[in-house]
């Protein structure tokens, strides 16, 4: 495994979702006529530079739990911190949160006044179709510091549960799952191509489990039964749905070359811009490392110097 991971990881998620924030909402035509360039501010929330937003808060809330073990309880008590009191937020300020992440962090916060670690286990039990937004996706990636090196039944189960305290679908924690392990297979510091490989026979070897059914497994078949990177770009998708995001993540990651080109490939497909973005940025973290994130776009973000040292704890509190 590749050593000191994490700085990678958690700035490459950052500065994703740093260059998305202006953009989000914009068209793939619009930004086919001006498109992202780099670093960048203002724009669709008004935003300094270097501004990221609720996908890289929600991922270091999750980080700074995992520092402690597993805690759903804590996880949640961070999330509902996030919302409430902009904890872990870029600059002081919650400016973009989604419907089903609100409403969910507000279930989160009566759960912990009322229940136990118990309600919180049962929520993934307890997801419709509908919550199957990339809200849970785009946080999900610490989570690897932690279940990386167990058996993958075993991983499931825990991502399921951290998955479903925003999203409770089993669909949604299925694309956490393929996230991690492309992630995981990322720490071997192996060609992408082949860590691709590995993750979509990894993840078939896991639907032989009666867990998964045939009717879900369907609905991944563009990245797993088959290579999301041969489609055309009109034929990915860019939206908040759960495997659009997973899709055009792994589709700008593996068809660029460097940490700049996969993110701004992610921003100029349109819509979702910093959700994609930031987890196609988090990949791309992992593979070329820090030192292959722009300068310019690390000076930029915010609160650096705080994901640098949350990123260094992680990597200290999961040694290989």
């Amino acid at each position: 495994m590749k050593k000191n991971q994490a700085p990678g990881a958690l700035l490459g998620v950052a500065a994703g979702d740093a260059v998305g924030v202006p953009f989000e909402f914009r068209t793939r035509l619009e930004l086919s006529r001006y498109p992202a360039a780099g670093m960048s501010g203002f724009g669709s929330h008004m935003q300094l530079p270097g501004t990221w937003s609720d996908d890289s808060s929600l991922t270091f809330c999750l980080a700074e739990s995992l520092l402690n073990g597993y805690d759903l309880r804590d996880m949640a008590g961070r999330f509902v911190q996030w919302k409430n009191d902009a904890y872990w937020a870029a600059r002081n300020e919650v400016f973009d949160i989604g419907i089903t992440t609100s409403h969910a962090i507000k279930r989160l916060e009566n759960i912990l006044k009322t229940g136990g670690t118990d309600e919180l286990q049962k929520l993934k039990n307890q997801g419709t179709e509908t919550e199957n937004g990339n809200g849970a996706l785009m946080r999900i990636l610490p989570m690897l510091w932690y279940i990386k090196g167990k058996d993958a039944v075993e991983q499931f189960e825990l991502v399921r549960e951290v998955s479903a305290l925003t999203h409770r679908h089993i669909r949604s924690a299925m694309a956490c799952m393929i996230y991690l392990k492309m992630a995981e297979f990322l720490l071997t510091g192996r060609d992408k191509a082949a860590c691709y490989s590995d993750t979509r026979e990894a993840v078939l070897e896991l639907w032989k489990q009666p867990a998964f059914g045939l009717a879900e497994q369907m609905h991944f078949n563009r990245i797993i039964q088959n290579d999301i990177s041969l489609l055309d770009k009109d034929q990915i998708k860019s939206g908040g749905y759960v495997l659009d995001s997973l899709e055009a993540a792994f589709w700008c990651f593996l068809r660029q070359d460097n940490f700049e080109k996969t993110v701004l490939t992610a921003v100029n497909l349109g819509f979702d811009t910093d959700t994609t973005a930031a987890i196609a940025g988090g990949m791309a973290g992992i593979y070329y490392g820090k030192e292959g994130i722009p300068a310019d776009w690390l000076s930029a973000l915010a609160r650096l110097e705080d994901i640098t040292a949350l990123a260094e704890k992680l990597d200290a509190a999961y040694p290989d």
